[in-house]
């Protein structure tokens, strides 16, 4: 390829990311509008999640529970930034909230795992199934499709981010640029996004939508 041909081809494709990152919206705004706790027992979400003036949100992890649009999505990209504040633990994206059966206090949906050192695992929650195959062993619960390449998730105090792409069942999740799971036939293919109360507390930035 001449080098003319090729810092076309390379502008080109820097100007359709940033076009499509222009098109990204903003999950979480000035305040929780949009947003709605669930927990058992029910609690205020600054019982649980304070906004900072910088637009970080920080979570306490408690009690246990998840914030969830009110909104419902079916085919977008979604980026997601956390990291820990005080230990690494647990916690997860939850993509497609239906109502419906629960497992314990998660809804029916498609978990994408942030928890430390499972990073990228995808997870079908309650009544969620998708077409391939768990790498847990049979019968075991959680249900959990592991992520596919070496992990790729920070140390514990930095910045990680998640970019996960859903257009129509299928499921792309990529973690610090890393593609790390993908699933197809999704079941629900479409509801609404949350983040889990695990015990462990963390922060969010820069949580955008981009609807395909």
């Amino acid at each position: 390829m001449g080098t003319r041909r090729m810092m076309k081809r390379i502008l080109c494709t820097g100007l359709l990311a940033l076009c499509a990152s222009a098109h990204a919206d903003a999950l979480i705004g000035h305040d929780f509008t949009g947003w709605t706790l669930r927990t058992d027992p029910a609690a205020v979400v600054t019982d649980a999640f304070t906004l900072g003036a910088d637009g970080v949100v920080t979570s306490t992890g408690k009690p246990s529970g998840f914030l969830a649009t009110t909104a419902s999505y079916r085919n977008y990209r979604l980026h997601v930034e956390w990291r820990w504040t005080d230990k690494p633990g647990n916690g997860g994206v939850l993509l497609h909230i239906a109502d419906g059966p629960m497992d314990r206090v998660w809804p029916t949906s498609i978990q994408v795992q942030t928890k430390h050192g499972a990073a990228g695992d995808l997870l079908p929650m309650a009544a969620a199934t998708f077409a391939e195959p768990p790498t847990s062993a049979p019968g075991a619960q959680p249900v959990i499709k592991a992520h596919t390449a070496p992990a790729s998730e920070r140390p514990a105090g930095e910045w990680n981010s998640a970019d996960i792409v859903c257009r129509d069942g299928t499921i792309d999740v990529t973690i610090n640029g890393v593609p790390q799971n993908r699933v197809t036939q999704a079941k629900p293919a479409e509801g609404r996004i949350g983040f889990q109360l695990e015990g462990a507390a963390y922060q969010l930035r820069n949580v955008t939508l981009e609807q395909l």
